[in-house]
């Protein structure tokens, strides 16, 4: 008996809760309501202590008080609860052909400098030359001239650019496909890094016995009028992390070989000191 009082006590409070929220719009009833009850569904079947939630409380503190421009720790806790993987499978076309996508990311911002076809997007970043080429076409074939594509990605020391402290802007751009929806630019060949674990996330990983590591990769967003927009990656193959990427972002048909070129000209004729790898790569996007 008293075990059934408990029970109707702990569901009176949902049950007031979810009702609190009846007057909302159909969508914002429809997510909150449905929160509310996962969310106390959750702390019934763990039977929550005062302790724990006052954990709970004070990591996610921790993350608001870490989060600024240049760091976001709630996408982080996102990525390795694999909340945003989630997301992209639940919102990505199931197109036939069509680039796969993957997580975003933290490290991603909006004032990248344009580069030209062909361009550098390392601009200073350290790490061995890559020449990077491929085309951006439809599910059909159709090359797409003058979509965008932002690049960005992580120096030799496995480091974005937004993570050293001199503001400096490095191994990011963003630049538009030519006539025929080619792309090309320079960068540096990707290096497998640890996502930043000196905050809560890196404690929840911890704790959890996980890595932090991601393997080598390259992030792309690219965009055109009349498609849809794709984030993704390309991943390095033999990379060691490919299996145990601490944001579940790795997808097969994302895994490319990078070639190496001990010596001779790339192939936009240049040579650079210590040679460079190469990597080819389409991106197939999807119509509205």
């Amino acid at each position: 008996m008293t075990e059934t009082l408990a029970a109707e006590r702990e569901q009176a409070v949902t049950d007031e809760v979810v009702a609190s929220f009846d007057g909302a719009g159909p969508r914002l009833r429809e997510v909150l309501q449905s929160l509310v009850r996962h969310l106390h569904g959750f702390a019934r079947e763990v039977r929550l202590s005062e302790r724990e939630w006052e954990a709970a409380i004070a990591f996610l503190t921790r993350a608001g008080h870490l989060t600024d421009d240049r760091r976001q720790e709630f996408i982080l806790l996102s990525d390795v609860l694999g909340l945003s993987m989630l997301t992209v499978a639940i919102n990505e076309p199931q197109t036939p052909g069509a680039t796969e996508a993957t997580v975003f990311g933290p490290f991603f911002h909006d004032e990248a400098p344009e580069i030209p076809l062909g361009g550098d997007i390392a601009r200073g970043a350290a790490g061995t030359p890559c020449y990077v080429s491929g085309q951006v076409r439809d599910t059909d074939g159709k090359p797409i001239a003058d979509a965008r594509i932002d690049v960005w990605e992580a120096d030799e020391d496995g480091f974005y650019d937004v993570q050293y402290a001199d503001n400096r802007s490095a191994g990011r751009a963003w630049l538009r496909t030519g006539p025929d929806g080619e792309y090309r630019f320079w960068s540096v060949l990707p290096a497998p890094y640890p996502i930043p674990h000196d905050g809560p996330v890196g404690d929840l990983l911890a704790a959890a016995g996980r890595g932090p590591m991601r393997p080598a990769h390259l992030h792309f967003m690219v965009t055109a009028p009349g498609y849809r927009r794709l984030i993704t990656h390309i991943f390095l193959a033999g990379d060691p992390h490919l299996g145990d990427d601490a944001v579940f972002g790795v997808k097969e048909s994302l895994v490319v070989e990078a070639v190496r070129h001990e010596s001779g000209p790339a192939p936009d004729g240049t040579a650079p000191e210590g040679g460079w790898a190469g990597i080819e790569f389409d991106l197939v996007l999807v119509q509205h």
